[in-house]
């Protein structure tokens, strides 16, 4: 099967550089896969001579002379920039000239043109952003992550269907354990709209396993999250935050003195298995899901190994055909409400 990539290459803090420096790394791992980057040409090119990939087979550059900036309205974005290279590449997707687009660039325009351009699946009401967190044991899927900051029960109930089927693919689990985050594991905890998404999924086509608590998300009491778009932000910005004052504790204690520094020079093979398990860059690229199409948002700050990381989830989804799965699933859903 023949795969291709279409790339918002002036979406993000350091585009395009890193988004040609992830194209080089990234063709040289995948020997099939075809990258389209959309873009202003001349940058472009010159970026590809100096990458070495001037007449790369599976590299071509797609003009765009608009591009999006990342304080940038979401609506008007979508309304004055149709030929950024946001939209065009979204584009690329909808015409079926690329299997999946991925992009660094402002994360509400993204998702705004995205479900303008490419719509959302039969029975999915609004898109979810979708990532990967590490985890004790593995990792989990944690959605949405503020796509949608106010949810009804039946949001959720969808973002639980999406969320199981995604785990399933990817991580090739017949029953992903999917739990509903709330501020406590007891049933008459957590608001009406938790409560309610609850009653929805009890007895329903998933495993679901009932409430998790937040730090039930990183000891791996689940393989699938759930919750709203303000929740799940907050959470994710949380726990970055977190790990960033971890990592700076523990520079700070060794480097306090020489036995300190003595210490950490011991440790240091620990302390970099630590850090690559830990790397949020391998963590990179955040799915949005329910669209009839795959889109990945890679963080606007990404480096050239992040965004390579961006363009495996894709790759991922576009081989397991991630789309066509839910919209399946959604479907036999569909057929037993009305039967119902």
């Amino acid at each position: 099967m023949s795969i291709t990539l279409a790339l918002d290459a002036m979406g993000g803090d350091h585009a395009p550089d890193i988004v040609v420096d992830a194209v080089r790394a990234f063709v040289a791992r995948h020997g099939e896969v075809r990258v389209v980057l959309v873009g202003d040409p001349e940058r472009l090119g010159r970026l590809i001579d100096a990458a070495g990939l001037r007449g790369h087979d599976r590299v071509r550059v797609h003009p765009a002379s608009q591009q999006v900036a990342m304080d940038e309205s979401p609506a008007l974005a979508l309304r004055n920039k149709k030929d950024s290279s946001m939209r065009v590449a979204i584009d690329l997707v909808r015409e079926g000239a690329a299997d999946a687009c991925v992009s660094a660039g402002n994360t509400g325009a993204l998702m705004a043109t995205a479900k303008f351009v490419l719509k959302t699946l039969p029975g999915i009401d609004r898109p979810a952003i979708c990532t990967s967190l590490p985890t004790m044991t593995g990792h989990v899927h944690v959605l949405d992550l503020g796509a949608n900051v106010e949810c009804s029960s039946e949001h959720l109930f969808q973002f639980a269907v999406m969320g199981s089927v995604l785990a399933e693919a990817i991580d090739d689990s017949p029953s992903p354990r999917v739990g509903l985050l709330n501020v406590g594991a007891e049933a008459i905890k957590g608001n009406d709209m938790v409560k309610g998404a609850a009653k929805l999924l009890e007895g329903g086509p998933i495993n679901y396993i009932g409430f998790v608590e937040g730090d039930d998300i990183y000891k791996g009491a689940a393989e699938v999250v759930v919750c709203d778009g303000f929740v799940g932000n907050v959470a994710l910005k949380s726990s970055e935050g977190v790990a960033k004052m971890i990592a700076h504790f523990m520079r700070e204690e060794f480097t306090r003195g020489p036995l300190q520094r003595l210490a950490a020079l011991a440790a240091m093979p620990v302390l970099k298995r630590l850090r690559a398990r830990m790397d949020p860059r391998r963590y990179n690229g955040a799915s949005l899901l329910g669209l009839q199409g795959i889109v990945i948002k890679s963080h606007g700050g990404a480096d050239a190994l992040s965004f390579g990381n961006a363009m495996d989830v894709a790759l991922r989804e576009v081989e397991k055909a991630v789309p066509r799965r839910i919209d399946r699933r959604l479907e036999m859903l569909l057929a037993e409400r009305g039967a119902e």
